[in-house]
């Protein structure tokens, strides 16, 4: 990656994502922030310039910078990448830290932020602007569609499908061929064991319904 990038959101993961790009030789020009608190201050050195919504800032992402969304909540997130495509016409770049292994077949869409040791398999197939925290295992042919979170140290075992929006908690296990529903959430420490609905919340070992 030849430009700079400017990193929209300075909490969150927007820390690790600064260090990914450093580690990669890639120069962040600056982060923005809706939290005004945020403002004029720096994290490692890089400042926090303003608001994402400034066209001030955000002029510059499309001609000399490229653009990375680093924020956890997936709606803020979702507005933050159409709000791009609109007024930018640019899609957000990856951050994928050095340490995490990415199968030479496995197919990998824009904006995801993929931390150290994360594993993605063979033949399998990632949207975009998905968050994978440190420790992730992805195994062969599974599917996870956009705006999916994983948390550290998650297992989604073989031909898994994981759908649009769904958020999987830290050390969850996913056995094979089980399908999240849209818009899903599986708790901390869950093994899922049979498919999960559109929306519904699921915890526990066996994972059970929360009602």
């Amino acid at each position: 990656m030849e430009n700079p990038v400017i990193i929209l959101g300075a909490k969150g993961i927007a820390h690790p994502a600064l260090e990914i790009f450093n580690s990669n030789q890639v120069i962040v020009y600056g982060l923005l922030d809706e939290d005004e608190s945020l403002h004029s201050t720096e994290i490692n050195n890089v400042p926090v310039l303003g608001h994402p919504e400034d066209d001030g800032f955000l002029k510059l992402i499309g001609k000399k910078t490229e653009a990375f969304v680093a924020v956890d909540d997936s709606k803020y997130r979702k507005f933050l990448v159409e709000m791009l495509h609109e007024r930018r016409k640019v899609q957000p770049v990856n951050a994928i830290h050095q340490r995490a292994y990415i199968s030479t077949d496995a197919e990998i869409g824009h904006g995801n932020f993929i931390n150290a040791n994360v594993t993605i398999g063979a033949g399998s197939q990632v949207g975009s602007h998905c968050i994978f925290h440190t420790g992730a295992i992805i195994d062969h042919k599974a599917k996870i569609e956009d705006f999916v979170q994983i948390g550290a140290g998650s297992i989604i075992n073989a031909e898994v499908t994981i759908e649009e929006g769904a958020f999987i908690g830290s050390g969850v296990t996913i056995v094979a061929g089980v399908t999240i529903g849209k818009g899903a959430r599986v708790g901390a420490g869950s093994v899922v064991i049979s498919s999960v609905g559109k929306n519904e919340t699921v915890f526990g070992n066996p994972a059970a319904k929360v009602k």
